[in-house]
């Protein structure tokens, strides 16, 4: 059961050390925290260690919060952050640079079937890295190309192409699929 404390008054109280504030405010942000982490590494485990990093840097950069956002969005920003950090110290990520300017146009959409969350979630994992990352920074953070081409050290029109490329890839695999077929995840 969720307390009725206020943001501010638990802010307070996680400042000031009490065990069983930080404690809530976990619990408030650990469920989207980890989708968010498990949506950047595309593995339960990996998505476990980042989100657990994640909330320890949380706990030790608190009284770095300055209100500009909610805390649910500078949380979630450490969370990305460390989901990068991560994929980029296992050598894991990889924005490959395509020798194809992204048009920014959008084509116009063809008639698709509707397919269930399960399936485009296991779609968008099998993405390749770089494309998955970029999508997911885009589409599902709200962040703008420009601010995903800071945080990842990558020109803005290769961000625009890697999102394009994860867009057809997406596109292409659940055309393969019959609707109801599921993707393996």
């Amino acid at each position: 059961m969720q307390s009725t404390i206020s943001e501010k008054q638990l802010l307070t109280q996680c400042l000031a050390g009490n065990p069983r504030a930080q404690y809530e405010l976990y619990e408030r942000y650990i469920d989207a925290m980890y989708h968010t982490a498990q949506r950047m590494v595309a593995n339960t485990a990996e998505a476990e260690d980042v989100v657990q990093e994640g909330f320890t840097k949380v706990f030790q950069q608190l009284h770095t919060f300055r209100g500009d956002s909610t805390i649910g969005a500078w949380i979630k920003r450490i969370i990305v952050t460390t989901a990068l950090t991560h994929l980029r110290s296992k050598k894991k990520f990889q924005v490959v640079e395509l020798n194809v300017v992204a048009d920014v146009e959008e084509e116009a959409p063809e008639e698709e079937p509707l397919w269930d969350a399960k399936t485009i979630h296991n779609a968008i994992q099998e993405l390749p890295e770089g494309c998955r990352v970029v999508f997911n920074l885009f589409l599902i953070e709200g962040m703008q190309h420009k601010e995903i081409a800071e945080v990842l050290g990558i020109s803005e029109s290769t961000s625009k192409t890697q999102y394009m490329r994860a867009k057809q890839l997406l596109r292409e695999r659940l055309k393969g699929l019959k609707q109801g077929d599921e993707v393996m995840g």
